[in-house]
């Protein structure tokens, strides 16, 4: 699986990308068929409290790609929701999978 970091208009910390990479790796181990992960993370304007911002956009081969955007108080945070909105989607679309392989 390629994992792909993006900070708009900031310098990421070292810590973030490693807490981002260590959610990606665990998020692979749970569906070995991902091909990407990607994040882009994003201070939004004007500095308030709910001002970071990360989108993740997740592959699989012969698959669309899967995508969550949350916004919250720091970024570790926000990763987190979109990577339970991730897992959501690919747990739905795992038992649509199962559904149309026993109906046939």
């Amino acid at each position: 699986m390629t994992v792909n970091i993006k900070a708009l208009h900031f310098d990421i910390a070292e810590r973030l990308t490693d807490f981002i990479n260590k959610k990606a790796e665990r998020l692979a181990r749970h569906y070995p068929d991902l091909a990407t992960f990607e994040v882009t993370l994003k201070v939004i304007k004007p500095e308030t409290a709910m001002n970071k911002e990360a989108t993740l956009a997740v592959t699989m081969p012969g698959s669309y790609e899967m995508v969550s955007n949350k916004v919250a108080d720091t970024f570790e945070e926000a990763v987190d929701t979109c990577i339970l909105a991730i897992e959501r989607q690919l747990e739905k679309k795992k038992s649509q999978k199962g559904k149309s392989l026993n109906e046939e």
